[in-house]
């Protein structure tokens, strides 16, 4: 199984693209539809998308309209509880563990993994299925 990792510089901006590609498809029907940055480099692949950010979630959220596979977003709402960078990805589950348990989470879905492989990473990882929801605290 592989992944692509992309590193996104600034959400604002794709979603500055999507909008103007949607304007420009609004005002040109008789033209040939454009696509956004987003949907070029993405396409009609259906594998799941994870985006994680130290932001909040809504940050990553404001290019959703833009993604056709399903799209998970990791942040950090709330305010910082942490003294280290990694101890407030790990509270607000947005750590490399939450990440590759998310993306696998969206292979459960798309039933390409099974419950018992699920578990076993979720196990693998140390994630606590019990664990104070962040967004509580």
């Amino acid at each position: 199984m592989t992944s692509d990792v992309y590193s996104v510089t600034s959400f604002t901006e794709l979603r500055r693209d999507g909008l103007e590609v949607e304007r420009w498809n609004l005002l040109h029907p008789a033209e040939a539809a454009r696509k956004s940055y987003v949907e070029t480099l993405l396409g009609d692949d259906a594998s799941p998308v994870v985006a994680a950010s130290d932001y909040i979630k809504s940050h990553s959220d404001q290019i959703r309209q833009w993604i056709s596979a399903p799209y998970q977003v990791l942040g950090t709402d709330g305010f910082g509880r942490s003294d280290t960078r990694e101890k407030l990805r790990w509270f607000f589950e947005v750590d490399r563990n939450f990440i590759a348990y998310t993306a696998l989470r969206g292979l459960h879905e798309a039933q390409v993994l099974s419950t018992t492989d699920l578990h076993a990473a979720m196990t693998k990882f140390g994630i606590d299925p019990d664990k104070a929801n962040p967004a509580n605290s």
